[in-house]
């Protein structure tokens, strides 16, 4: 499915593994996702590209997706760890595009 925005509810969020269970449901990860911050990056380098099938959700070609997290502040001050992740992955997954040609695919967005 092509989306432009993604909601993941931070509410659900409690731990490591509660964090990729909730991005492995959204987003539909595959079943070999290796459940750590390495395997997200590589899973979200691929949104915009359907043939990789590292999600079911995908940035339309040349465009953006936004991952909106949903009651962030109460996360960002219980796990603050995991708030700093999301950020600098999806920054890295940015930068790792820009570096071989590709444009950037990922936006956060925050709601309380």
């Amino acid at each position: 499915m092509i989306a432009a925005l993604v909601s993941i509810d931070c509410e659900k969020i409690h731990d490591s593994d509660s964090f990729h269970d909730e991005f492995a449901k959204v987003l539909g990860f595959p079943d070999f996702y290796g459940r750590n911050m390495h395997a997200w990056v590589d899973c979200m380098t691929s949104i915009d590209k359907p043939a990789d099938r590292m999600t079911r959700i995908f940035a339309a070609n040349g465009n953006v997706l936004t991952l909106q997290l949903d009651n962030v502040a109460p996360f960002r001050e219980k796990r603050p760890d995991l708030y700093a992740a999301i950020i600098e992955c999806a920054a890295f997954v940015n930068w790792r595009r820009i570096e071989v040609g590709e444009p950037a695919v990922l936006a956060i967005s925050f709601r309380n």
